[in-house]
């Protein structure tokens, strides 16, 4: 077994041993300070199989003083030693990739042959644009703006970055913090979710037969393991991924001392489908684009917006889609080949999206699904809910499970007005063969992505990130890249 983890509880007569997980600090796995420890549940089971450390203050501050001590001479390599580090590290996940793959879906409940090929695969295309933007770092051009002084633009790194990752794609999105990180010359510490930090902890491993010690650290933990990250006086940037509400606490918790804060929040994707649409594509393509990773995607295809005359044909293709072309998972089938929708994250993540059904307004109709599907594990059935109006809860909740919303809008504008009439900015997208209807919605649409007659792709060239309650700063791409970054003004006297 890779050193994070040790088979250390005794088996009983009815569940194996579980694997003891341990800290990754200072280019080794680190046992916690903490007696406290947190079980990990498999979720299409729901057996727990692994323990890991509930990290406190002095776990935390031995992560931030290595990070520290590396940064001051991490800083200092070119741009060129760190596309090496980088490049070596994607040439280790891909070498891994199949293991890396199991630990995600056993911790996650994810379909294997889905996460092997569209986020193992993805991740690793990402750390290599990373390694390449590394040596394209650019400040502007140095000029004389004042008689007999030459102004210079540096971009140096901001320091050490604290970063906190969710539970829907806890290797990629750890790849979306690091990578950008490291590429500019910063040093990382890094709490993964309490749910899921398996995959970490091994990509960590791997990553420390590359890097510098103390470089990457990750440090496992519950909510208040990540208030003592952001709060910690080390770290320049703080970087979370997760809910509106965790993003409100990060921020606050990095107010005092005036921290940079990178937020990637949640999101409550419009999907405005007109009448001249290819109405059975767009419908397969939506049910794809929402059930994918058992809805739990910020940017998931979820909120259907349809012209009025062709609402009920919509409705009755998406519920199709979800009944009879939509593979359900279940505890022993989640290797099989088709298989698109996985369990929910949690015991808890499963009550909640019940939740949500047991609330249910009376004008609203279950036309698919509704309910959890049974058996083992926390799987819910691919669902499709119409008859809703702008103010019900499933409209402007973000649901974060395998159910599609439809709403009939009027016309245009009735349509761009129920698309931005969400709290939540992050992405969205239109479907219509009117190209000029096409780039007005583009424009009137508040998110900060717009798809055309597509929704989800993602490419490592292209920011991802959100305005409104999404938060602020982007991922992935250049601008991501600069996020990691700060600017210095070098005048000198010639």
């Amino acid at each position: 077994a890779p050193a994070v983890f040790s088979v250390g509880s005794a088996p009983t007569p009815t569940r194996m041993p579980l694997l003891q997980l341990l800290n990754y600090i200072d280019g080794r796995p680190v046992a916690s300070r903490s007696t406290a420890r947190t079980e990990v549940v498999d979720p299409a089971t729901g057996e727990a199989y692994a323990s890991a450390p509930d990290s406190g203050e002095a776990d935390v501050d031995a992560a931030m003083t290595a990070a520290l001590a590396a940064f001051n001479s991490f800083k200092r390599t070119t741009p060129s030693q760190r596309q090496g580090f980088l490049l070596k590290i994607a040439s280790a996940i891909e070498a891994h990739a199949d293991e890396l793959a199991r630990l995600e879906c056993k911790n996650c409940g994810k379909p294997f042959l889905l996460t092997l090929d569209e986020e193992i695969a993805a991740a690793v295309d990402q750390i290599r644009f990373f390694a390449g933007a590394a040596r394209q770092l650019e400040g502007r051009a140095a000029g004389e703006y004042m008689e007999g002084l030459l102004s210079m633009i540096v971009r140096e790194p901001v320091g050490v970055c604290a970063a906190v990752t969710p539970w829907n794609y806890p290797l990629m999105m750890a790849v979306w913090k690091w990578a950008p990180a490291l590429a500019a010359g910063n040093t990382v510490v890094l709490k993964p979710s309490d749910t899921t930090p398996v995959s970490t902890l091994r990509m960590a491993e791997l990553m420390g037969a590359i890097l510098p010690s103390g470089v990457f650290n990750v440090v496992c933990g519950r909510r208040e393991t990540g208030r003592l990250l952001v709060e910690h006086a080390v770290p320049s940037l703080v970087s979370i991924t997760g809910s509106v509400r965790a993003g409100r606490e990060v921020a606050a918790s990095a107010a005092p001392l005036l921290k940079r804060v990178h937020l990637e929040l949640g999101g409550k994707a419009p999907v405005v489908v007109f009448a001249d649409a290819d109405l059975e594509t767009a419908a397969a393509d939506i049910a794809v684009a929402a059930y994918f990773n058992a809805g739990q995607d910020c940017t998931a295809a979820t909120r259907v917006v349809v012209e009025a005359a062709a609402y009920e044909t919509m409705v009755a293709l998406l519920a199709r889609e979800a009944e009879q072309n939509t593979k359900l998972g279940s505890a022993t089938t989640m290797d099989s080949e088709g298989v698109l929708v996985g369990p929910l994250n949690s015991r808890a993540q499963l009550e909640r999206v019940k939740g949500f059904f047991d609330r249910l307004p009376p004008h609203a109709r279950v036309v698919a699904g509704g309910r959890p599907a049974g058996g083992r594990g926390f799987f819910f059935e691919p669902s499709v809910v119409a008859g809703l109006r702008q103010e019900d809860e499933m409209v402007q909740e973000e649901i974060f499970g395998p159910v599609i919303t439809v709403q009939p809008f009027a016309d245009e504008a009735a349509a761009v007005a129920m698309a931005n009439g969400v709290q939540y900015g992050l992405a969205s997208s239109v479907w219509t063969s009117d190209h000029a209807r096409a780039l007005r919605c583009c424009r009137a649409f508040d998110f900060g992505t717009v798809w055309v007659n597509t929704h989800i792709p993602l490419v490592a060239e292209m920011p991802h990130g959100g305005f409104k309650q999404s938060g602020g700063g982007k991922d992935l791409s250049a601008y991501g890249f600069e996020e990691y970054t700060r600017v210095k003004h070098v005048m000198s006297k010639l």
